[in-house]
């Protein structure tokens, strides 16, 4: 065959490669600054064909001729066939003369290449077809019946077709093709079947025919995959919304539920009651709070992430619902911290409330029974006529015994008193069971003016009689004088003795044992009292033996009796060692809780200097980062996994934290941190680690998604850094004005210029909080140096596949789109309402609108 006189069957296979060829040429010749339009004329002088040549290889050719004379084309011609040759492809019947040289550069192009590709794209979906020639590959015509029915489905039932009846599958395509493509029947059945390898030339030149009448749905499913693009993104934002809906609810459910639970101050009766409080605390802050604490964080980063995505595809910011902001979150998480920080406290200030309350009671009870022990048949004795029978002697007894009750009983009144004061004590903590301490606290006062009354009143009457009785045993007065304030001595050393304490410190358990040797001290001359009042007693009794006296009796002036004096003695000797033994075991408990506060000192003085040098290098890290954006954020996951170990530390601190509370150590004198400092400090570590990285990625993105290059990226981040001079991470606007100029933006200084600024900082500062931030600078940037899918794209994409109509039908986006892809834009697309508007006829253009937020969906 004639190479410059193709028949009129390979024409259209002709017009395709040299359309191919063109496309290709130019492709390359485009780097050189030029291009063809028409390829017999423009490589006709060879300067354009040596210029093609050079692109592809990379060589330099001969210098060319610029001369206009045949000659110096021709010479330019064959400069070109030659550097061809040198690389090994054979040229038949080729000369500088001659006009076959465009046909057979375009034969070794890859355009045979180009539509077998073509072919094998569009037959992938089909069974039974697999393209991988121009000869063998068609022989059973199901290659023809799919390229047919991928871009025309209505015209073929390819379900029907078998692979084992090749003369009805092709008969059927070409039948087709000729019918309704208007290509004609360049092949025979029959001979493609009979041929044991069907021409090659042929086959390519009725293939190509296809490709040319199919020309046009290559840009339907241009524009369908921009659209699928668009919609893949459009859903998959949408699902990251409802994800941050539902994290944000539940978030917010978790602390409306736990804030009154945490501001409930209803005090407990009980140490154990409240110590459950206190242990049901200590779960909340160890399990409760630290998954809501990692919930938080991450729906700042999705929030975050969220945002970044959208403003990389040109979509509106996401605005979520109406009270689940991340504004609103951090306030209500404010919220919560504000009700968990005074609970804590609350629980140990009841916890000594009722300590106290405890040690109040079993004293008040103590002191009760003592006194009530006294009075009993008090009110009987006083009551007594005895004196109105008794002789002048037995009178002088009984004004002596009633002197000597009197002594006793002042030196009741303090006790008395005691016993008010702490039920009174009692009644301002809020006691609960102060009804019955008031009740009993009540019965004594009114006991105690009654014996007042009583005494007074007998008094009056013994000394009416007085002046009838004038014996008197000296002695005995002198015995009860003596043994009734040493009965009180040692009735108030036992009471002393048996008392309770409480102590929080070694050195108040020193000073509890400095008094009791003091008290100890004081022993050796109480016994020697007590010998005196013993030998006041063994002389009435010498006096008795010795002049017989008839005693009616025992000493009338007091019950005191020596062996009730012997017995309370030593009662107090059998206390002391009981005392010793009890101070002794509470020094060694407030040396252990010395040893439990130094225990956690060391570490608390260890852990939170620590935490404090962590968050200032993060800080650092977060203003000085050097290398690749990935080197940056490999460098944090490093640091947040080493910040991560030493999670160990914060477990042992607050097991030591355990252990101060369970033994009631309220103060620490070694350390200034407290646990709640350390465990404030350690989560805004972890908060901080994952916001920087959270920045990092982000800046990746936008990077990426953008086109941004690392130099770029460096860039940026060297002029910010630059002029963040406080190391704040952020800019003010003189600050950022700076920035931009250093970058080389024109911002003039008079009115337009100020207009141009005030634009950017809306962009940049929308809250007009007065400061900008790395990452919307970066979004301003990479805003300012690439480019993105527009409303205008989309629309024009939709009106592509609606075959240039203003509006699209469901059946169009059912054939071009994808399934759900197609069902998400028919279930949002408004009706059409133009006037050329159809029945079911679908409005793209306000949907494509919608997409980018200039319109309502």
């Amino acid at each position: 065959m004639d190479v410059m006189q193709p028949s009129e069957t390979e024409l259209p296979m002709c017009w395709f490669l040299f359309q191919t060829f063109t496309a290709w040429c130019n492709s390359h010749l485009r780097k050189a600054g030029t291009q063809i339009e028409n390829i017999e004329e423009d490589f006709r002088d060879g300067l354009k064909l040596m210029l093609l040549l050079e692109v592809i290889s990379g060589e330099r050719l001969a210098k060319p001729e610029r001369g206009k004379m045949r000659v110096h084309k021709i010479s330019n011609v064959n400069k070109a066939l030659d550097f061809i040759a040198s690389k090994g492809v054979k040229l038949v019947c080729i000369g500088a003369e001659g006009e076959r040289l465009t046909f057979t550069i375009i034969v070794h192009t890859s355009a045979k290449e180009g539509l077998l590709l073509w072919c094998q794209r569009k037959t992938a979906p089909y069974k039974n077809v697999n393209i991988q020639n121009f000869h063998i590959s068609w022989k059973d015509g199901l290659g023809f019946c799919a390229l047919i029915h991928r871009h025309r489905p209505e015209l073929i039932d390819y379900g029907k077709l078998r692979k084992d009846d090749p003369m009805t599958n092709l008969n059927t395509a070409f039948d087709v093709a000729e019918k309704y493509l208007d290509i004609p029947k360049m092949l025979d059945a029959e001979d493609i079947i009979n041929t044991l390898r069907p021409d090659e030339k042929a086959i390519m030149t009725y293939v190509s025919c296809y490709y040319h009448a199919f020309s046009g749905a290559q840009k339907a499913e241009t524009a369908a995959n921009r659209i699928c693009k668009v919609l893949a993104v459009n859903q998959e934002n949408e699902q990251l919304m409802e994800d941050y809906e539902k994290l944000a609810s539940d978030l917010l459910e978790w602390i409306r539920r736990t804030i009154p639970w945490l501001e409930n101050r209803t005090p407990e009766n009980t140490m154990q009651a409240m110590q459950q409080k206190l242990e049901d605390f200590r779960d909340y802050r160890r399990l409760h709070k630290p998954p809501k604490v990692q919930e938080k964080c991450q729906l700042e980063i999705n929030f975050n992430t969220l945002q970044t995505k959208l403003r990389l595809s040109n979509r509106p910011a996401f605005m979520p619902s109406e009270g689940k902001m991340v504004s609103d979150i951090n306030n209500a998480w404010g919220g919560l911290e504000q009700a968990e920080k005074g609970y804590e406290e609350w629980l140990l200030n009841e916890i000594r409330r009722l300590e106290r309350l405890d040690h109040l009671a079993e004293k008040f009870r103590q002191k009760a029974a003592i006194h009530e022990s006294w009075t009993e048949g008090k009110e009987q004795m006083l009551q007594q006529k005895d004196y109105e029978t008794a002789s002048l002697s037995e009178i002088k007894a009984l004004l002596k015994k009633h002197e000597a009750f009197e002594s006793d009983l002042a030196a009741h009144q303090d006790r008395v008193e005691q016993i008010a004061a702490i039920a009174q004590e009692l009644n301002e903590l809020d006691y609960f069971d102060s009804p019955s301490v008031n009740s009993r606290c009540q019965r004594i006062c009114d006991q105690w003016d009654a014996l007042g009354a009583l005494t007074q009143k007998r008094s009056e009457a013994l000394e009416r009689t007085e002046k009838l009785l004038e014996t008197i045993d000296q002695l005995y007065l002198e015995y009860a004088k003596r043994a009734a304030p040493f009965n009180n001595w040692m009735e108030g050393a036992m009471e002393d003795l048996q008392d309770t304490f409480i102590v929080h410190t070694i050195e108040e358990i020193q000073g509890l044992s400095t008094a009791h040797e003091q008290f100890k001290a004081t022993l050796p001359e109480a016994d020697k009292e007590r010998q005196a009042i013993l030998g006041i007693h063994n002389e009435v009794s010498k006096i008795v033996q010795t002049y017989h006296v008839n005693m009616a009796g025992t000493n009338p002036y007091t019950t005191i009796s020596p062996q009730e004096i012997n017995g309370k003695w030593d009662k107090v000797r059998q206390l002391v060692p009981q005392r010793d033994q009890a101070l002794i075991e509470e020094h060694a408990r407030q040396q252990n809780n010395e040893r439990l506060r130094k225990q956690f000192a060391s570490l608390a003085n260890v852990v939170g200097p620590w935490i404090q040098t962590k968050m200032e290098e993060i800080g650092r890290i977060s203003i000085e980062m050097h290398g690749t954006l990935e080197d940056q954020l490999n460098h944090l996951r490093q640091y947040e996994k080493s910040i991560v170990n030493y999670k160990p530390k914060i477990d042992q601190l607050e097991g030591d934290h355990q252990l101060i509370q369970e033994a009631l150590i309220f103060d620490n004198k070694h350390t200034n941190y407290t646990m709640e400092h350390i465990r404030v400090g350690w989560e805004q570590l972890l908060t901080t680690i994952a916001r920087t990285i959270n920045e990092i990625e982000n800046q990746i993105l936008t990077r990426d998604a953008k086109g941004i290059s690392q130099d770029q990226m460096n860039e940026f981040r060297a002029s910010f850094n630059h002029f963040d001079r406080d190391h704040s991470g952020k800019l003010g606007p003189e600050e950022f004005k700076a920035c931009l100029i250093s970058l080389g933006f024109d911002i003039a200084n008079d009115a337009q210029g100020e207009a141009e600024f005030a634009r950017i900082m809306s962009i940049v500062d929308p809250n007009r909080m007065g400061m900008v931030t790395f990452q919307a600078f970066i979004d301003f940037m990479s805003r300012e140096t690439a480019d993105t899918d527009t409303a205008d794209q989309v629309m024009a994409s939709f009106k592509v596949l609606a075959g240039d109509k203003n509006y699209i039908l469901a059946e169009e986006l059912r054939r071009e789109l994808p399934p759900d892809q197609a069902e998400y834009c028919i279930a949002r697309m408004a009706p059409y309402s133009g006037p050329d508007a159809v029945p079911g006829a679908l409005d793209y253009m306000s949907f494509s609108t919608a997409l980018y937020g200039e319109s309502d969906l």
